[in-house]
């Protein structure tokens, strides 16, 4: 039941749920007072004391219904209950660690293990196939599944671990008769094949509900999180949004934590003293020293024509996801003229909201000049000393004039200028790129391609305002 546990607890943290050594302790001490009998009070337990916050109870709410349902048949079947894999008083978890016996689809001691393979697989005894099916699972290693893409490798290991290789013998010596009998017997051979093959293969793909899936969702994760914006497929949109509301998430909350700690970081013992001074100076009420701090306010700039939209739809989106740590965010775009756009990105679903953006003002000749002039004459009271000024764009203005004066008097007077351009630094300066000439006005110019790149530069901003 120790092992039921630690592994249920692996699961979880597999699957995201940061799972802490004290609070295994815990969760072991827990299933002592409330025992495994009622399984509705083992689960309520176990998330109370396993899972911290609504993510981390909605994977224990999944897990605990996949993998208690898989230990209930392997219990049952150790008991030898007729083992349907159903409900269970409890759950009883554990009866997949029992010990191999004879006749448990491997023949037995002078048995003909290919009949009890084909026991199994007509399904006289299901307890019995449950418990061939997990020892089968466990010196095959299924636990150890992390792609989908390995079920056929682990499928082939558990029915090599039934003795599959016996019955696959006597299937070739029957179809080398070419007899009406051995044909027969043949097509009995292969059906109990099919049919063990089936119940591996579902077993395999629980484990990889359990173990697997996460993990393999975690790997795709980075490899899209190192992929370049502009290389991402239809197919990657739906989990590369999904990712960056993970990635601003954890970006907000850092933040608020590092805010927390450098606001309590410093006692003001004068004031401390003179709080307490009725307790005989006992210091009931602390005091700290607390550095006043801008709250973060963002003004986005983003060239939304067609060699930059793809970039601009994750900044946006990443922006918008980072709503309850930056409030104060306004968001511009343009192309050949400059348009707010916080009101469709607000009122409007987001790719909605995007069409709309680049089908107003995604058109025309990019100029840089031209936008930054209409931001700083129909919308400069935006930009005070608070704010942080992000351009999102490529730095390529088709020739036109830069307007360094406009840009220059954006950059004094904003708290900070960052420009994040999507094409790599020994492109800039190349052909109509007047990026060279708008970097000595930057607080920062930096490369950003992928999502990393982005969650870095975001990470940078939002440091200036802890």
């Amino acid at each position: 039941m120790e092992r039921t546990l630690t592994r249920y607890i692996r699961a979880l943290r597999s699957a995201g749920a940061g799972v802490s050594t004290t609070e295994a302790m815990d969760a072991a001490r827990t299933v002592e007072v409330v025992g495994w009998e009622d399984r509705g009070v083992l689960k309520t337990a176990l998330g109370t004391v396993l899972a911290k916050s609504v993510e981390e109870k909605a994977i224990h709410e999944q897990l605990f219904e996949l993998y208690f349902s898989r230990e209930a048949a392997a219990s049952a079947a150790a008991e030898g209950k007729p083992g349907e894999g159903g409900e269970p008083d409890a759950g009883q978890p554990g009866g997949g660690e029992a010990e191999p016996q004879a006749g448990d689809g491997e023949g037995g001691e002078g048995g003909d293990p290919v009949e009890a393979l084909s026991a199994l697989a007509r399904g006289e005894n299901p307890g019995q196939l449950a418990m061939a099916l997990e020892r089968a699972g466990a010196a095959a290693g299924v636990d150890e599944i992390r792609f989908a893409t390995q079920s056929g490798y682990f499928v082939r290991k558990m029915m090599e671990q039934m003795g599959i290789e016996a019955l696959e013998a006597r299937l070739m010596e029957a179809l080398s008769r070419r007899n009406a009998e051995g044909d027969a017997e043949a097509e009995a051979l292969m059906g109990a094949r099919s049919a063990l093959q089936k119940q591996a293969r579902a077993f395999v793909e629980a484990r990889f509900e359990i173990y697997g899936r996460s993990a393999q969702d975690a790997f795709m994760n980075e490899i899209l999180a190192e992929r370049s914006f502009g290389a991402l497929g239809r197919s990657d949109t739906e989990r590369m949004r999904a990712l960056v509301e993970r990635m601003a998430k954890r970006l907000a909350v850092r933040h608020a934590r590092r805010r927390k700690v450098r606001d309590r970081g410093r006692l003001d013992v004068r004031r401390t003293l003179r709080a307490n001074a009725g307790h005989d100076g006992v210091p009931f009420d602390i005091i700290w020293k607390i550095k006043r701090k801008d709250r973060p306010k963002i003004v986005a700039v983003c060239d939304v024509s067609g060699s930059v939209a793809q970039y601009v739809r994750f900044l946006l989106l990443f922006l918008h996801a980072l709503k309850e740590k930056v409030t104060d965010l306004e968001t511009f775009a343009f192309s050949a003229h400059l348009a707010d756009v916080s009101r469709p990105l607000e009122t409007l679903p987001f790719e909605t909201a995007m069409r709309a953006i680049v089908d107003e003002v995604g058109s025309g000749g990019t100029d840089y000049g031209a936008a930054f002039l209409e931001l700083d004459r129909d919308f400069g009271e935006v930009i005070d000393r608070r704010t942080t000024v992000l351009v999102l764009g490529d730095g390529r203005s088709n020739y036109s004039n830069p307007r360094l004066d406009v840009f220059k008097q954006i950059a004094d007077q904003a708290k900070r200028l960052v420009w994040l351009c999507p094409e790599p630094a020994t492109n800039w300066g190349s052909g109509d790129s007047c990026l060279l000439e708008y970097r000595p006005f930057c607080t920062l110019l930096t490369h950003c391609s992928t999502v990393t790149d982005l969650e870095r530069a975001l990470d940078e901003i939002l440091m200036a305002y802890d």
